[in-house]
């Protein structure tokens, strides 16, 4: 459900989009992407640091795309997005010692001992890898093909691309897990 909740802007871009143009599209997206920040602090009293950053990007990019009225800006913020997550995951990484999917997802999992620093190293670059991907990807798709294919790309090819990627690395991970006897 959280899920369908973090697409539900996307999902009514594509659909303004689908029924207007892509300036109203960016419109509708910042409006949602307000909403649901507000819904989520309504419920929580806490947004989290990436909804924060998705929130500021969203305003930042989606303004320049409606005041200087050029659809680049709103298609190279998933990259900017996607290239700030990736760099984040392998410079705190890297420089600082700190592993941002485990913080995350440590508490879920419990790796085997003997390779859980290993696994946990794997997993974060394997992430920080993927949202570099999907950067590029955006890119070429923004710039190689129409307006239209990357509006559908941005629905339906990245949560694909997303699932696909979580289950496979569900697969893998579950091979390093600690399994309770039964």
């Amino acid at each position: 459900m959280k899920f369908l909740f973090d697409l539900f802007p996307i999902i009514l871009f594509f659909i303004a989009f689908k029924l207007a143009d892509i300036y109203t599209a960016t419109i509708v997206a910042m409006i949602a992407t307000i909403g649901q920040i507000l819904w989520v602090y309504y419920r929580h009293r806490k947004i989290d640091a990436m909804q924060w950053v998705s929130l500021v990007m969203i305003i930042v990019f989606g303004s320049l795309t409606i005041f200087l009225h050029d659809k680049t800006f709103i298609q190279l913020k998933p990259t900017a997005l996607y290239w700030l997550f990736s760099g984040a995951l392998f410079i705190s990484a890297q420089f600082f010692n700190k592993n941002w999917i485990q913080i995350l997802v440590g508490k879920q999992v419990t790796l085997k001992a003997e390779r859980a620093h290993s696994v946990w190293h794997q997993l974060n670059i394997a992430w920080a890898s993927f949202f570099f991907f999907m950067g590029a990807l955006n890119l070429y798709i923004a710039f190689e093909f129409s307006e239209e294919t990357w509006v559908n790309f941005k629905l339906f090819g990245s949560a694909g691309l997303l699932i696909v990627f979580v289950i496979i690395q569900g697969v893998w991970l579950s091979k390093h897990m600690e399994h309770p006897e039964q």
